[in-house]
This record gives C-alpha cells, structure tokens and sequence, in this order.
C-alpha cells in the first residue's frame, strides 16, 4: 500500500482528528518555537488535519500552505479550515510545487519520516526556504526512542528510522545549518502508576515514561544560509 492509500483510508476514518489530538501535546511546543512574524509564508509538511497552519494564523502569518500527499486528508483539512489565507494541496514532498526562495518556514510534525527519498525531501526544503528561513522538523519515530520502533510492523509504507546525528548529517548535506536539536517530551499523556502495569499497550511504566516523557518529539531545526 502507498503512502496516499495508507493515509485516505486513516482521513475516511476519520482518524486525523485522533492524530492532531495526539500530536497537539508536543506541536504545541514546536510551533511557539517558530520564529515566525506577521506576513511571513509557512509551508506544513505532511499537513494532516491542518491544526499547525490553523495555529499559526492566531500569531498573524500571512499565508500558509498545507502540503499532504493523501487527497482525503487533504478534502478532510479543507473542511475544517474556514480561512482564505489557508491553502491545502495534493502533492510530493520530492517535488515541492513552490518557487525557489518562496517561503520563510517549513514546518513538519510526525510525516518526514515516510518521506520516500528523505535526502531529496531536505533538498527541496531547502530550494522553497527564503535566506534565512527555517525547517522545523518534528519526528517520535526515530532511533534512540526505541519503544517507537514497533510502529513500523504496524503500518504497510516504508518508514525512514534515523538517529539524532543522522538527521543532522542530512540536514547539513542539504545545504541546512543545524540551529537546535532537542527531544521534547510529551507530559500531556496520562501514566499510570506502576501497579497497573502491564497495560495492553505497555509491559512496563518504565517503558511508558521513556516513550513519552524522556524520548517524547525529537525536533531539528534547520535554517536557509543567508
């Protein structure tokens, strides 16, 4: 199953409203990270539902444009987006349908990962991004958080599972200065206490509280080179 197949039937299921849910625990903290300003041109990767651009208009960007490779996550975004400044498209992130120098943020939250050459992906980051713009990417699939590993036999796509100096290394052949990395935890999910495990998704709360509250959200930040 592809990637636009895999993730039709998740927005049919109406499944991305769960995401953004999820998500919304530590997006949250990356977004106020942005350093966006009033007027400034962001892209979302992997757009979802759209919580991030809808987000994003309440600190005043001018334009956003919600790129997902899913058509029903894209009709899904649309309808829950009354804003003319919004824009939702069908597209590939290895061919990103914008000019070069045309954005001053890239933002991406739980969708770099199925990405199906991640290297090309960083090249066309870096192509859109105007002189100093920034890529924010956020993954929890990645290799030093080890109980997110499994999600892989959970799911038909490939998934690319790289580790902290992996993402820098890329980001830096794609022409990106490394600004920041970080694991931002996620202290929004409820953990039980020890007595009551082993759960039906957990064996251990030891396990639980690396997921979530030491690995949490890995965030890169690239920025364009003046």
């Amino acid at each position: 199953m592809s990637v636009r197949e895999e993730f039709d039937d998740w927005a049919a299921e109406g499944r991305d409203r769960g995401m953004e849910r999820r998500h919304w625990h530590t997006a949250k903290h990356v977004l106020a990270r942005m350093p966006v300003e009033p007027g400034d041109a962001v892209v979302d990767l992997g757009t979802g539902s759209g919580y991030a651009l809808r987000a994003l208009r309440e600190r005043d960007i001018g334009s956003g444009y919600g790129l997902d490779g899913a058509p029903e996550m894209v009709r899904n975004a649309r309808e829950y987006t009354d804003d003319a400044a919004i824009e939702f498209l069908v597209g590939d992130f290895d061919a990103l349908p914008f000019r070069d120098d045309a954005v001053d943020h890239v933002f991406s939250m739980e969708a770099f990962y199925y990405a199906s050459d991640p290297h090309s992906t960083l090249s066309e980051v870096r192509r859109v991004l105007k002189p100093g713009g920034t890529f924010y990417c956020a993954v929890n699939f990645f290799a030093e958080s080890e109980h997110t590993h499994e999600w892989q036999e959970k799911i038909s796509v490939d998934m690319t599972l790289w580790n902290r100096a992996q993402y820098r290394e890329a980001f830096r052949e794609a022409g990106l200065f490394v600004a920041a990395q970080d694991a931002i935890p996620d202290r929004e999910t409820e953990i039980p206490p020890a007595e009551e495990f082993p759960t039906e998704d957990w064996e251990t709360r030891e396990a639980m509280v690396d997921r979530y509250r030491t690995w949490g959200t890995l965030l890169t930040v690239g920025v364009s080179p003046e």
